[in-house]
C-alpha cells in the first residue's frame, strides 16, 4: 500500500521554503536546475509545486547511478574513483555540470546515503553533500541527518532549497 506520509510531509514543511526561492529567482530574473541523488526528485518537486514556477525552473536529472552522474552531468571518472559519489566533490560537480547541461544559472545538487543499507563506516546513513552552483562559483555542505530514509530524504530536500536561498539571497539583485 503507498503511504503519502512522505509527500505529505515535503508539502508541511518545505513548500514555504521553496516558494521563498521562487521569489528570490524571480526577482533577480534567474533559472534553477536540479540534480539529484538521495533526494530522488524531492528538490525538484518541491520547487515545482510552487505555483509560477515554469518562470525560473528548467529542469532535473536525478542521477541515482554513477553512469549518469557521470554521462550527463559531467562528473569526473576521478571523483567517482577516489572521493566517491558522496562526497562534497561529486556534490560540487553535480551541480555545476546540471547547470551546464539544462543552461541554466543556478544548479542545486544533493548525494548521500538515505538508507537503510548502503552505508560504510566511513559513510554512514544520512551522510548527505549538498551544493548550489551560480555564475560567482559553488558552495557545499555536509549533513548528518538522523532517522529513516524518509526522514533523511525530506530533511536533505529542506536543506538543499535552504542552502539555494541563502546562496541565491547573496547574489547581487
Amino acid at each position: 500500500m503507498c503511504d503519502s506520509s512522505g509527500i505529505n510531509a515535503i508539502r508541511d514543511e518545505t513548500l514555504p521554503r521553496a516558494a521563498d526561492l521562487g521569489v528570490l529567482l524571480r526577482s533577480r530574473r534567474l533559472t534553477v536546475a536540479t540534480a539529484e541523488s538521495c533526494t530522488g526528485g524531492g528538490i525538484a518537486f518541491a520547487v515545482t509545486s510552487i505555483a509560477g514556477a515554469s518562470d525560473y525552473f528548467e529542469g532535473s536529472v536525478v542521477a541515482y547511478s554513477n553512469g549518469v552522474k557521470e554521462r550527463v552531468l559531467g562528473v569526473s571518472p576521478d571523483t567517482l574513483t577516489n572521493a566517491g559519489a558522496v562526497s562534497e566533490r561529486c556534490a560540487r560537480e553535480m551541480a555545476a555540470g546540471v547547470r551546464r547541461a539544462i543552461s541554466a544559472d543556478v544548479g542545486v545538487s544533493s548525494t548521500g546515503i538515505a538508507g537503510p543499507g548502503g552505508a560504510t563506516a566511513r559513510k554512514p546513513v544520512g551522510l548527505v553533500y549538498i551544493a548550489v552552483a551560480t555564475p560567482e562559483g559553488t558552495v557545499a555542505r555536509e549533513l548528518r541527518l538522523d532517522g529513516d530514509r524518509a526522514t533523511v530524504m525530506r530533511n536533505a530536500t529542506l536543506a538543499a532549497i535552504s542552502l539555494a536561498c541563502e546562496t541565491v539571497g547573496a547574489l547581487a539583485p
